[in-house]
């Protein structure tokens, strides 16, 4: 499996998804630039940074899952990855903590 990490991902997850897939990480990539290689992944791994349109989904051939490492889905146009069989999941708890410090401090 091949996965690309457009949004910046703390290292530890990122050396975990290594273990079992092909990691490529690009970031900050313009809209143009991510249509243009995603059809070369099965999945696509996002934070709130990347917009995931229809246009992107479509450009998607091999496209098996797409990720939100974070709260929410609405960066993703979700309706579009649902007509293209693909899965759609996201880590709603997974910076609970994170938040937790911050509002503490």
């Amino acid at each position: 499996m091949k996965v690309l990490v457009a949004d910046p991902l703390a290292r530890e997850g990122v050396d975990l998804l290594k273990t079992s897939a092909e990691v490529d990480v690009k970031l900050g990539l313009p809209q143009d630039e991510l249509k243009k290689i995603i059809p070369g992944y099965d999945a696509l791994i996002v934070r709130s940074e990347t917009k995931v349109t229809a246009a992107i989904i479509e450009a998607g051939a091999k496209l098996t899952v797409i990720g939100r490492a974070g709260t929410g889905v609405d960066n993703i146009d979700v309706e579009a990855a649902t007509r293209k069989g693909i899965v759609v999941v996201n880590a709603p708890t997974g910076n609970t903590v994170s938040a937790a410090e911050h509002t503490v401090r």
